[in-house]
């Protein structure tokens, strides 16, 4: 997968969807999905990196806890070929729930481009 291709898929879900974070100021209300890669654990072979392997936290935060928005997110990350782990917390300073979902993928090359024009802001 490339990362136009997570980023085109997160936005079929019909959320707002942003990487990493909104701006500020947007006043983004939720149902919204944030995604971001926190690292890379590569494959290394034959003294050399034989294949790229990126971690992917997709979050998804809502007002209260919402099955159709979950799963709304999980068959887009199951369709896509996905396979996630999944955890689920309470942001008690924002009074929102969020539902975080990890995994990891090879990631295929693409051009360099910038994220955030593949990602609507809302």
């Amino acid at each position: 997968m490339t990362h136009s291709e997570i980023a085109t898929m997160l936005n079929s879900i019909g959320y707002p969807t942003a990487y990493y974070q909104f701006p500020e100021d947007s006043g983004q209300q939720p149902p919204f999905i944030c995604f971001y890669y926190p690292g890379r654990d590569d494959f290394i072979a034959d003294n050399g990196q034989y294949s790229k392997i990126e971690s992917l936290t997709v979050e998804l935060y809502t007002d209260e806890k919402d099955f159709e928005a979950e799963a709304a997110v999980e068959s887009a990350l199951e369709a896509a070929g996905i396979v996630c782990g999944k955890m689920e917390s309470y942001i008690d300073s924002e009074k929102m729930q969020m539902v975080t979902y990890t995994s990891e993928f090879v990631l295929a090359e693409e051009p360099v481009e910038d994220l955030t024009e593949e990602v609507s802001n809302g």
